[in-house]
């Protein structure tokens, strides 16, 4: 069955993949970000590639009223929306806590925090008068409640997101809507090799590790899509870098040689 899909945050890093995934198996997409100029390149490319009917749409995520004109077009292009994605999201890892900018504080608890939370409200708002859909929230490194260096903030933001994605799935349990969130790893995205390029002998000094940990968004994104096509879970949690698949990394000793996933990127 054909679905309608929308993705916040999809013209780069692991939105953009699974909006490409998604197209690639027929399904309808409805890409979103602030650049319009990036929408109408994402859009023109998969226009050009096959596949299901692919949309974008300019919107601000800290914006409830933006976040609604999304959903609005979505539906009226589309018809409905079985599948919303709240991905959009920022990090700046690169500082401590104490030495994390004000800016830099802002940007990462409006888009992570509040976009999310400001975008689930829209998407089961719109899901339930609908009778059905599936809500997804991307998470990220320390919503697993690690500590982990100078993602005290970064981290805090995704920790609150779990907890907010448990609660909001036992809020529509028994409904037709469904929720679930998405743990995609630690991914080379556009803002990963932002932060690296600003520390590039911390890069140096872990490369080994960073090479088993790390992952290339386009290897990642086909085993997320399909899992979330899969899934019939209110609650459903879905993860890429399991401890399974960690430990299997770390056991064999010439994973980080033969799979030097930064070389690609000139680290």
């Amino acid at each position: 069955m054909t679905k309608n899909v929308v993705i916040t945050g999809s013209t780069k890093g692991i939105g953009r993949a699974m909006a490409r995934e998604f197209h690639r198996r027929g399904h309808n997409v409805v890409v979103s970000g602030r650049d319009g100029e990036a929408l109408r390149s994402l859009v023109a490319e998969l226009d050009a590639a096959g596949g299901g009917t692919v949309v974008g749409h300019e919107v601000d995520v800290t914006d409830p009223e933006s976040l609604e004109a999304l959903w609005a077009g979505a539906a009226d292009k589309l018809g409905s929306v079985d599948v919303w994605v709240n991905n959009a999201g920022v990090a700046h890892t690169t500082h401590s806590i104490v030495e994390t900018s004000a800016d830099s504080v802002r940007t990462m608890v409006q888009t992570n925090m509040l976009g999310t939370v400001f975008g689930s409200q829209t998407a089961v708002r719109g899901m339930t008068a609908q009778g059905q859909g599936q809500l997804f929230n991307v998470l990220g490194g320390g919503s697993d409640g690690k500590l982990r260096p100078n993602m005290g903030v970064y981290g805090a933001t995704k920790r609150g997101l779990d907890m907010f994605t448990r609660a909001l799935a036992k809020e529509v349990e028994g409904t037709g809507v469904r929720v679930g969130q998405i743990r995609p790893g630690i991914l080379i995205t556009d803002g990963w090799l932002r932060e690296a390029a600003a520390a590039p002998e911390q890069v140096a000094q872990q490369r080994r590790t960073l090479n088993i940990l790390v992952d290339h968004v386009d290897e990642v994104a086909p085993e997320l899509v399909a899992r979330m096509l899969g899934s019939t879970k209110n609650g459903d949690e879905i993860a890429w870098l399991t401890s399974g698949r960690l430990a299997m990394r770390f056991m064999n000793p010439g994973y980080a040689k033969k799979n030097d996933k930064l070389a690609r990127y000139g680290l």
